[in-house]
């Protein structure tokens, strides 16, 4: 028998904007329903940014123990040869992740938050249904998500597989491709490395990891020559062919001729598109810009009570945008006065070493006829860096200021664990901080944050611990 709901607000999808979304919701004392047909957490939380980086960091700790036990270790340190289940490093990881979803379900629960399982399908704007049960709002916030990219010649399944399969191989690769060298697959190329599996990428570009700067990628571009992997730039792989259980690659190279690889796997990382077909949205009468929708500064589409956050509305398709998005709408449709105009958004790259990078950079400010002053402070000149590795294979980092009032516009950086230091350069520049500020600012000794506070120096033309 066919059920009807009603409710204040209607969440689509848990991932990082509609989970948070949902408990906002609850926290204002709006009747709130969240639809969710996956485990509760979204791709990030369950097959993405937390399952990604247990991997990296399992993948590191392999690294450093079979280093240790070769005496290629520095420190002093020596053990036995290391043994690597992976079948119990996958169910750690997988620990995690259900740790998570747990809290996640426990804090919709605290918020007074009804879940009901299953794919929304709209019939218009403000009613969907989900198997038997009808759901109508008076608000609704699409939280939609997305989904890997599929190439035409390399369809997903058998040894093809996207992001989502590479993190619960039964057992690591011998040898695969990586189809793309962006942020996902050299997050998870250099992972597999670490691990023992011979990397090979095939990246139609001109350059590995194109949202960043070739300063910024020159550490990772070493790690990668270090470590032999095999990069194959303004390459486009084919097709795979497979017989008696092995298979081939099919790509060509920078010159367009004909190559082949015998692979274990491919994984195919080419980016990612917005969730936008099979649940209705053709009945919901909002607008589009171009593969996503189209949204105003409070997230509102052109229906009258329906919001759009996160990775259905577009770049960058990051977690945390999706998340202070979330935050936003439920206070907007309670009469808050709300804008989703953020100064920046950090974007994180958890190769090794790590990128990151908050504001605008400087070519961003050469095409804005900006007068600048830049400053740069190197890792090996940092103790904290040199204590902990983090000053190996070079890094920095790097303060980009207008030069007539200091304004800071913009940090990089690059090196071992930089991504905690990625909340103190985003407030610097949503705060309009200064290079005085910064420099006026006692930062503790030793850490690595005090490269930030030198690298502001050295933008002022003082640097006290570099020339």
């Amino acid at each position: 028998m066919s059920e009807t709901l009603n409710c204040d607000v209607l969440v689509v999808g848990s991932g990082p904007g509609g989970y948070v979304a949902a408990i906002r919701a609850g926290q204002l004392g709006l009747d709130t329903i969240l639809v969710e047909k996956d485990r509760l957490g979204g791709t990030c939380l369950i097959r993405g940014c937390i399952p990604s980086k247990a991997l990296i960091e399992a993948s590191e700790r392999y690294a450093q123990a079979c280093e240790n036990a070769e005496g290629h270790g520095k420190i002093g340190i020596s053990a036995a040869a290391p043994k690597l289940d992976f079948k119990q490093t996958i169910a750690w990881k997988n620990g995690i992740t259900d740790q998570l979803s747990s809290g996640v379900e426990g804090l919709l629960k605290a918020a007074n938050v009804r879940v009901v399982k299953g794919w929304a399908k709209f019939e218009n704007a403000k009613t969907c249904r989900v198997g038997d049960i009808k759901i109508k709002a008076q608000n609704v916030i699409l939280a939609n998500g997305s989904t890997e990219v599929e190439l035409p010649g390399l369809p997903f399944g058998g040894p093809v597989i996207s992001s989502t399969e590479a993190l619960d191989l039964a057992e690591v690769p011998k040898t695969m491709a990586v189809i793309g060298a962006g942020y996902i697959g050299m997050e998870l190329g250099m992972a597999y490395r670490k691990l023992g599996c011979e990397i090979i990428f095939i990246e139609a570009g001109e350059r590995i990891l194109p949202g960043f700067d070739k300063q910024l990628t020159a550490p990772v571009t070493k790690w990668l020559r270090d470590h032999k992997v095999k990069v194959h730039m303004k390459s486009f792989a084919k097709s795979v062919t497979s017989k008696g259980g092995k298979h081939t690659l099919g790509f060509t190279d920078k010159d367009g001729k004909a190559q082949s690889l015998r692979v274990d796997k491919v994984l195919v990382t080419v980016g990612r598109i917005p969730c936008t077909d099979g649940w209705g949205l053709e009945n919901m009468a909002v607008d589009m810009d171009g593969a996503f929708i189209k949204i105003d500064a409070q997230c509102r589409t052109a229906m009258r009570g329906v919001y759009a956050i996160g990775d259905v509305v577009g770049e960058p398709m990051l977690a945390h945008k999706a998340t202070a998005q979330g935050e936003m709408v439920p206070e907007i449709i309670a009469g808050h006065k709300r804008a989703f105009t953020p100064t920046a958004i950090p974007a994180i790259c958890f190769t090794d070493p790590e990128i990151v990078s908050v504001g605008m950079t400087p070519q961003q400010a050469k095409d804005k006829a900006l007068d600048t002053v830049e400053g740069k402070f190197r890792w090996a000149a940092n103790g904290r860096a040199l204590t902990t590795g983090t000053a190996e294979g070079g890094g920095f980092v790097r303060v980009l200021a207008r030069k007539d009032t200091g304004r800071i516009l913009g940090i990089q950086a690059v090196g071992r664990h930089i991504s905690e230091l990625s909340g103190e350069f985003v407030l610097a520049v949503e705060m309009n901080a200064t290079l005085e500020d910064l420099a006026g600012t006692i930062h503790a000794h030793p850490s690595l944050s005090e490269a930030f506070m030198e690298a502001g120096l050295s933008a002022l033309g003082r640097p006290l611990h570099s020339t």
